[in-house]
């Protein structure tokens, strides 16, 4: 049996934070890691290594970023992001149902966590590729976020990982907690995890769980969002399969959040239905703003400027998980082949060319009289506005269903690209409920002693969508503060 002052359950961005925090105040803290250590990082390790937080402008941004266009006037416009701003666009996306506690929590950290993370080793860059567009000679960020982890999620995890080896946190590869009880007698909790398929006891005061949510589990997939999503591809980690929030659950903790929703995109048709070989950003397909998004019957389905992809990308998934055969194809053409992201470009893409809509729709399998039509129909709808992909353009094509109420431009020079798409499921927003302190709390609503949880399983913030950027920082924030307050738990303060 092993005893130390803190328990992690999980290895991603939000386990490690909480590792590091509690370390940090002098805590003994041991972190479970379901996965072996050559696929460490959970959902983490895949991502794009975003980070959405408020900032005044270039100055702040210098702080965390070396790049001499800071400095150079006109060569990058940033812009500022405020917290309202912030908090603003967490309460738009989720239809004022982000619970506001955690939101202003999240707001009120997330520069300073910034300053943390930096301050661990996390080395930051300006996100040019995925937000930024050139335009007149510049580079303008768009939608709020403007800086990304160097080297992206893979990088990200890795430094982690090195400072939380330097600050002697115990680190468990292969161990799946099975099991969560408090001590008879004792103010301590057991967790049991299976390692190398032998079952091992863990003791301490306090325990956080960071262990994901349940997308990687096709029962409770069918179970809260749907039948059909039993079938749907895994974008991340094959680990995240409701451990974490079963274990909660079972010990007293509150069911919180919005059990039947999910971060969901828009993701290659072919890709593999199990990300197994922790490819980041290859099947992604999130251009889509740009064209138009059709099924195979030929109709438009969704707005597809409704807002910045940074705003929808992540509901995009659930539009084509409603339309036949759960597939869509995105189509453009020769005016922003440049624009497309590198995934569109990547060897083995799923990609059709075709120089007339007759033969996109025999290549791609589409309703061929009913996509000419919407095409059509498409093409006489696009107002005469400038285009600009940086800001709202309002370059719309109106009096058509659906709209498209940004970024239209006439699909007018081929040849044609076309991208197949299915759903890719990110991680799911149901979980258990925390205070803004991370606290775990119970049907009763008090505080369950001792019990914390922070990343995808720590549910409220999110609900229908999810603004870009804000799964890695809410992580980080509620990580560092579940680390403290565990450590602070186990007799560890300041």
């Amino acid at each position: 049996m092993s005893e130390s002052d803190v328990i992690v359950v999980g290895g991603g961005n939000a386990a490690l934070c909480a590792a590091l925090a509690a370390a940090e105040r002098g805590a003994r803290v041991t972190l479970l890691e379901r996965a072996p250590a050559e696929q460490r990082g959970g959902n983490s390790f895949v991502t794009a290594g975003a980070f959405r937080f408020p900032y005044g402008g270039a100055d702040d941004i210098a702080k965390l970023v070396q790049d001499g266009a800071l400095s150079r006037s006109g060569s990058v416009e940033i812009g500022r992001y405020t917290g309202d701003e912030l908090l603003a666009d967490l309460q738009r996306v989720t239809a004022s149902r982000t619970d506001p506690d955690l939101a202003r929590t999240l707001v009120s950290q997330a520069f300073p966590t910034m300053q943390w993370l930096h301050g661990k080793g996390v080395q930051f860059v300006l996100a040019y590729d995925r937000q930024a567009f050139l335009v007149d000679g510049r580079h303008r960020f768009w939608g709020g976020v403007v800086v990304k982890a160097r080297g992206e999620g893979p990088e990200l995890i890795t430094t982690l990982y090195r400072a939380a080896q330097g600050a002697r946190v115990a680190i468990q590869y292969g161990a799946r907690a099975t099991e969560l009880r408090p001590q008879a007698g004792t103010l301590r909790w057991l967790v049991r995890a299976t390692v190398n398929d032998a079952s091992r006891d863990y003791l301490a005061p306090a325990v956080v769980l960071a262990c994901g949510g349940f997308e990687a589990n096709p029962e409770m997939r069918g179970a809260h969002l749907g039948p059909r999503w039993k079938q749907v591809k895994v974008r991340g980690t094959p680990h995240n399969t409701g451990d974490g929030i079963r274990m909660g659950l079972a010990a007293g903790a509150r069911p919180f959040g919005d059990w039947g929703g999910c971060h969901a995109v828009a993701w290659d048709l072919n890709a593999p239905g199990l990300n197994e070989k922790r490819l980041s950003q290859t099947f992604e397909r999130d251009s889509y703003p740009l064209g138009v998004c059709v099924n195979v019957r030929g109709e438009r389905f969704v707005d597809e400027g409704a807002d910045f992809r940074s705003f929808t990308y992540a509901r995009h998934g659930q539009e084509i998980m409603r339309q036949p055969r759960q597939t869509a194809f995105q189509i453009f053409d020769q005016k922003v082949a440049s624009l497309l992201k590198k995934p569109y470009t990547l060897p083995g893409t799923s990609r059709i060319d075709a120089t007339s809509w007759a033969e996109l729709a025999q290549k791609a399998g589409i309703e061929a009289h009913t996509l000419g039509r919407t095409m059509a129909e498409f093409n006489a709808a696009v107002n005469a506005r400038p285009f600009d992909p940086a800001v709202k353009d309002g370059k719309a094509a109106a009096g058509i269903t659906p709209p498209k109420s940004n970024w239209a431009q006439r699909l007018d020079a081929p040849p044609y690209l076309c991208f197949p798409v299915t759903c890719g499921i990110t991680f799911t927003f149901g979980g258990l409920k925390i205070t803004p302190c991370a606290e775990v709390v119970d049907a009763a609503g008090q505080k369950i002693r001792g019990l914390y949880a922070c990343g995808e399983l720590a549910a409220g913030l999110f609900y229908e969508n999810y603004p870009g950027g804000s799964g890695l920082m809410a992580g980080a924030v509620f990580g560092r503060v579940a680390g403290y307050e565990a450590a602070a738990s186990a007799g560890h303060g300041e």
